[in-house]
């Protein structure tokens, strides 16, 4: 296609690569994002000790904060592209790290649903942000490359926060993982309000990189206000429906992994508190390999002219996609510790290669004025089906006393996400051409 051959035309590369800040920026945010929402996984078993509170009862906290997060992506990306991203990126940061302190100090399930809703709507605008400043500080080719890196931190989160955070519960409790992760994302908005400049405003960025990045149409952040498209007419485009559709096969065996992963260690496998810290994290580390060298590879494939950036993205989703159904079948079906913990890695490497790629995806299909629009539409798809599995894991598990079921189904879920991409998402939005 004539559209998706000129979208690889970009000029040499600029000596100074200041773009590459802002890559640091979302990582950063990215892991305070994912350590509160880690927090409760790491949390579960002295809060089910405590409170008395069972699977069931985890599983509901995690499909509570799905739903509010779903649901809260539509008017998220809408805000996002009518206001800017850093305004709302820095509200979302604020608004997410209070519900986080507030979790710790409450003490009936009634409030912690409260809490976790909370937390579910603050973190709304957080990565549709991210996706929005990708695609205007980077030209397309660099898009999936730059957004692997920074959605990485989602698995950055997960990894580093079983040590850390294990550490602090056990000389502080549970309550002061709360506290502490939610006060470091406080004092991290006010940076980013002070310091977070755009493209077009950078005091860093030379002229020869500005005009690297905007020689593909980027470099100035464009507002809903300028779009032809109607928001709600993105439903009407099978690409949107495709995405939608399949970000929700990803985020249900994401959700369970997220919310169940260290129970399943502790249950299935007997391990104790102090190698929880650990083992918990290795599988993330496989996700951080993932999301980072699934963009690095779409890079090349782009690069070298084998695929435009919009299928480079579509054929790596949908294969990672089979082999993420493959491994996460397989291990009920192990008892080893050690096959269990290779399967898994593999399978949050494949997960996050996923990811990483579909919220790159929304720079390609959508309009420059509706990138947050599309990515949040996305991830509304995702966490508002995927806010199903931690309860219907959590029911499974209480009443069959197994995971198996929850990781087959699951896997099988998984699968389905190559056919939605591949078959479902294959040209951009276009707005129309008006004759004036």
């Amino acid at each position: 296609m004539e559209l998706e051959k000129r979208e690889v035309q970009t000029l040499p590369q600029p000596k100074k690569n200041w773009r590459w800040t802002v890559v640091i920026w979302l990582i950063i945010g990215g892991l305070i994002n994912y350590l509160d929402r880690a927090n409760l996984s790491i949390a579960a078993p002295e809060m089910m000790k405590d409170l008395k509170l069972s699977n069931t009862d985890i599983g509901l906290f995690g499909t509570l904060f799905s739903w509010s997060y779903a649901l809260m992506q539509l008017p998220a990306g809408w805000l996002i592209d009518r206001f800017g991203a850093k305004k709302m990126y820095a509200i979302s940061l604020a608004w997410w790290s209070i519900a986080t302190m507030l979790t710790g100090a409450v003490n009936k399930i009634s409030s912690f649903v409260i809490a976790r809703l909370l937390l579910g709507v603050g973190e709304a605008p957080g990565w549709p942000a991210g996706a929005k400043m990708t695609s205007f500080w980077f030209p397309k080719k660099e898009r999936a490359f730059a957004t692997g890196l920074w959605d990485s931190a989602s698995k950055w989160g997960p990894a580093i926060a079983p040590p850390i955070l294990v550490a602090i519960m056990v000389a502080f409790g549970w309550r002061a993982l709360f506290y502490i992760t939610g006060a470091v994302g406080v004092v991290f908005a006010l940076l980013f309000v002070i310091f977070y400049r755009n493209p077009d405003k950078s005091n860093g960025l030379s002229k020869e990189e500005f005009a690297y990045i905007q020689a593909e149409g980027a470099g100035t952040e464009e507002s809903l206000s300028q779009s032809k498209i109607k928001w709600a007419q993105l439903f009407k485009y099978k690409s949107m429906w495709g995405m939608i559709l399949g970000f929700f096969c990803t985020i249900w065996i994401w959700n369970i992994f997220l919310v169940f992963l260290p129970l399943y260690l502790v249950k299935s496998n007997g391990v104790s508190l102090q190698q929880l810290g650990f083992l918990a994290s290795i599988p993330w580390l496989g996700g951080v390999f993932g999301a980072i060298f699934g963009g690095y590879l779409i890079k090349r494939l782009v690069d070298r002219n084998i695929a435009s950036p919009i299928k480079a993205k579509r054929i790596l989703i949908s294969v990672c996609a089979v082999l993420t159904a493959i491994v996460v079948i397989l291990v009920p079906f192990f008892s080893s510790l050690g096959i269990k913990m290779t399967l898994m890695t593999l399978a949050l490497c494949f997960i996050s290669a996923i990811t990483g790629s579909a919220w790159a995806l929304a720079g390609d299909i959508a309009p420059p004025s509706m990138v947050a629009s599309v990515g949040s539409i996305q991830n509304f798809g995702g966490y508002f089906g995927g806010a199903f599995s931690p309860i219907i894991a959590g029911i499974i598990v209480d009443r069959t006393d197994s995971y198996s079921l929850a990781f087959i189904s699951g896997g099988i879920i998984a699968g389905c996400a190559a056919l939605c991409y591949w078959f479902l998402v294959k040209d951009p939005i276009e707005e129309p051409i008006i004759n004036e």
